[in-house]
């Protein structure tokens, strides 16, 4: 379908169990025929609203971009591990929909994701990008403040070739200069 070009019309806004139809056909498109994610099967909409319920539960940010109520794609923070130590780290997810990838959209997506990751006094965001030559995802981190910080090297087999993971970490509001703010 396609979509008009008038950038006034986009909405960046909380995503929505109504959303998960969108949200799980843009994943599966990603997880099919990409090398984003090492998922090798695409999850149904069961299991992704419950991925999307265990994430708004914690009060992480879960993010959709749409025009004229067509998702264009969508963002989310999670825990970057479970352990309490890492409590004010979080790890981003961006896809997009194929057909509007390079049009801007990851960019709005991420800086929204970064701003309310902020907002709720969160210090630390990790990338794990799927892929060494996903430079179109490095580039956008790396635009938005993002530093590579490492490569794991063939960590994942996938469309039958090794793929790396590429890390990056950004800071959030005052990041390590100060300690954490306790939480209920």
């Amino acid at each position: 379908m396609p979509l008009p070009e008038d950038i006034s019309a986009l909405l960046l806004r909380p995503a929505t169990a109504e959303d998960i139809p969108a949200i799980t056909a843009i994943y599966a498109h990603h997880v099919r025929h990409g090398c984003a994610s090492f998922e090798i099967e695409p999850p149904d909409m069961a299991e992704m609203r419950r991925r999307q319920d265990a994430l708004l539960a914690q009060d992480m940010p879960y993010l959709v971009l749409e025009q004229d109520g067509v998702v264009l794609g969508y963002a989310y923070a999670g825990p970057y591990r479970p352990r309490p130590a890492y409590r004010d780290t979080v790890e981003n997810s961006i896809y997009v929909r194929a057909d509007q990838a390079g049009r801007g959209h990851g960019r709005r997506l991420l800086a929204a994701l970064i701003e309310a990751c902020e907002a709720r006094g969160l210090r630390q965001m990790v990338a794990v990008v799927g892929d060494s030559a996903n430079a179109a995802s490095i580039g956008l981190h790396r635009a938005l403040g993002f530093r590579e910080v490492g490569v794991l090297r063939a960590v994942g087999w996938k469309h039958g070739q090794w793929l790396d993971s590429v890390l990056l970490q950004r800071a959030l509001g005052p990041g390590e200069s100060t300690p954490p703010v306790p939480r209920a």
